[in-house]
């Protein structure tokens, strides 16, 4: 298929997923951090349907991506300097705004709340599919999974997860990033983080050239999209352990019969020496961002052997892996 002829595809694709959206259809999209399943804002059974599809509970807020940054003061009131500040530097890009909402925002976005959380993605076909809904509409979409599973990182994993629930899936490739965006508040006298994500915080504080909070200081806790305790969790049970006691957890479970997958890093490559027929070893990279990259799809991979249980090596004490942190210490919460 020549250039001419995928472009020609990509804008016919493009168009045909606005005019299911603006009847109030869902489409799955592709972001640079995972796939997004998207409703058109001004369609209020749209929305709806989206908790529905995901089992999503209709408190839990829902990002608004939108086409660009010029649009922000449209959908958020009394934006900060600082606010202002990161979207410049970091828009297109992995980065959630937590501000005041305006009145072009549904409460069944934000969950009750009056605040919203916006972004304007990173990705292609993203950014033509908001341009083409044009100036005064957006896109309502939390990750198009099931509430509380794995984020799907390709097209593939929508459809496994989702099936025919949606009216169609924008296909644009495995996302680059894999783990969700770093979510900032500026609903306080000073930001916070709320969630890490695909933008280091050391990065976010260059800019602002000030530290910041971690959400656990939050007076007044906000709803945020993906911060329950058990969060990004594969069917299969998941124990992250550190380096030092993994490998004999696995040996415990394997003495009982268990087939066990374990997870570790490159730079702990020494444990992969030791055989045993029930531990399957699987090598992640030792670099935060590659590691990000793998995660979700590795973990999808290992629920589709029917291993009896996961185990994780546990990452580094290190802001470059506080989003790995996170998203493997709600993926093996014990509900």
């Amino acid at each position: 298929m020549n250039k001419k002829t995928t472009l020609h595809l990509l804008e016919e694709n493009i168009a045909r997923a606005v005019a299911l959206l603006e009847s109030g259809k869902n489409v799955a999209f592709p972001t640079e951090t995972v796939y997004g399943l998207g409703a058109d804002i001004t369609n209020a059974s749209a929305i709806s349907r989206i908790f529905e599809i995901k089992g999503r509970p209709t408190n839990h807020p829902l990002i608004v991506h939108i086409a660009e940054i010029d649009r922000l003061d449209y959908w958020a009131n009394n934006v900060p300097a600082s606010a202002w500040k990161l979207a410049a530097h970091f828009w297109p890009g992995p980065l959630t705004l937590i501000l005041p909402k305006s009145s072009h925002v549904p409460l069944t976005v934000t969950g009750g709340q009056n605040t919203v959380g916006l972004r304007v993605p990173d990705h292609p076909i993203a950014l033509a599919l908001l341009k083409a809904l044009g100036a005064n509409k957006a896109l309502a979409a939390p990750s198009a999974n099931r509430f509380g599973r794995l984020s799907p990182t390709s097209a593939n994993h929508v459809q496994q997860e989702l099936g025919d629930k949606i009216s169609m899936i924008l296909d644009g490739g495995i996302c680059k990033i894999g783990l969700e965006s770093t979510i900032i508040s500026f609903c306080d006298s000073i930001p916070l983080l709320l969630r890490p994500g695909g933008i280091p915080i050391t990065a976010i504080e260059e800019v602002l050239n000030q530290k910041i909070e971690l959400n656990k200081n939050l007076k007044h806790a906000l709803a945020t999209p993906g911060t329950h305790a058990s969060h990004y969790a594969p069917n299969t049970r998941l124990e992250v352990w550190s380096t030092e006691f993994i490998h004999q957890r696995a040996l415990e479970l394997s003495a009982e019969g268990l087939q066990v997958a374990l997870i570790i890093r490159a730079d702990s490559d020494q444990l992969i020496h030791i055989q045993n027929d029930n531990i399957y070893h699987i090598l992640m990279s030792a670099n935060p961002i590659e590691y990000g990259q793998q995660l979700y799809a590795t973990l999808r991979m290992l629920d589709e052997k029917n291993f009896s249980r996961i185990l994780a090596e546990a990452p580094p004490d290190d802001i470059p892996w506080l989003a790995i942190s996170d998203r493997l210490q709600r993926a093996s919460f014990k509900t």
